[in-house]
């Protein structure tokens, strides 16, 4: 048996009346204030962090083909979670946004790729929560492939 440490990081978006979570692609948290009903793929406003915030340890790993995002969201007493590849082609640069997707594309937003799920999968009952206000509690971590021994 081994033990790996791991390295969690922790920040919060808010809800908004306006959080849909429809989008059949792709997951967004922006550090706007404002949504409209056109965001689909948001499920929080306000967000802390954005792709170019998030600290180096995680951008260098995020950057890593062989590296797994884990990202654990929780609102309302509800947690939910997904995953997505993370790629060498990412330039994590976008000050206002993140955005997680299901499929190969990649932007200055984008933190990882082929993920799990997209915003229409997330709990409902998170998002019910999010439209009434409540705080999203975000949990992010990066996996890679630990050095031979």
């Amino acid at each position: 048996m081994k033990v790996f440490e791991s390295r969690w990081l922790y920040f919060t978006a808010k809800g908004h009346p306006n959080v849909r979570a429809t989008h059949k692609s792709t997951l967004e948290l922006t550090r706007d204030p404002h949504l409209t009903p056109r965001g689909d793929c948001i499920v929080g406003v306000e967000a802390e962090l954005s792709a170019g915030s998030l600290p180096q340890w995680i951008k260098m790993a995020l950057r890593r083909e062989d590296s797994l995002l884990i990202v654990v969201l929780c609102s309302g007493g509800v947690c939910d979670s997904l995953t997505a590849r993370g790629d060498p082609r990412l330039t994590l640069a976008s000050s206002n946004s993140m955005v997680i997707r299901k499929s190969s594309y990649v932007d200055a937003r984008t933190i990882g790729v082929g993920a799990s799920k997209a915003a229409r999968d997330i709990d409902r009952r998170i998002v019910e929560s999010l439209r009434g206000g409540g705080t999203l509690n975000v949990y992010m971590t990066v996996i890679t492939r630990p050095p031979s021994v």
